[in-house]
């Protein structure tokens, strides 16, 4: 029998506001961001959500703090952290190289490769997903971290992530046998 995962992305941050690069480093939740937050909280009103767990960063914490109206306890976990940019953070995102560049380009700098960061989301939400009593679960990261999940499990990544990784976007995943199968990519923006 499978579960059904739910990752998601946090509300926009003053540092998405101002350009600024946000790994590790961390900032608040805008207005905007706030209001993000509520409109997830609309689609998941209707989703009998068991298990939630968040980042360790504080705008993915406030984001499903507010998801869920503070219903539901959960789980702080570093593993869904965002890639660290080493000496990058809190720059501004102009200095940021391609996003095509190599997949090992922030350890230079002191960061974490891609593939790093890939492993790291999928021993994590593997170890959740493989807990007891795991049937319909909530867990908000972040865009670079979801979208290295979504590569590792999903060949047609591309497609999916065309027009980016809206704040608050929601990944649906069913779960079983140690396999996440990607279902659907919604943006509750809209």
């Amino acid at each position: 029998m499978s579960a059904t995962f739910y990752l998601m992305r946090h509300g926009q941050t003053l540092f998405n506001q101002r350009r600024k690069i946000q790994g590790w480093c961390d900032s608040p939740l805008t207005e905007k961001g706030i209001a993000q937050a509520k409109m997830a909280a609309q689609f998941f009103d209707n989703i009998a959500l068991d298990h939630a767990y968040s980042s360790s960063s504080e705008r993915a914490c406030d984001t499903l703090e507010i998801a869920t109206h503070s219903r539901l306890r959960y789980t702080r976990l570093k593993g869904l952290k965002e890639i660290n940019f080493g000496l990058y953070e809190s720059e501004s995102e102009d200095l940021h190289p391609n996003y095509e560049m190599r997949e090992d380009y922030y350890l230079q700098f002191g960061g974490e490769s891609k593939p790093q960061v890939r492993q790291r989301m999928v021993e994590t939400c593997t170890a959740i997903m493989e807990s007891a009593n795991h049937h319909c679960v909530l867990a908000v990261s972040h865009s670079g971290s979801c979208k290295q999940f979504l590569m590792h499990w999903h060949a047609d990544h591309a497609q999916v992530l065309k027009n980016g990784i809206p704040n608050c976007a929601i990944f649906e995943y069913t779960y079983a046998d140690g396999i996440f199968e990607f279902v659907q990519m919604i943006d509750v923006t809209r």
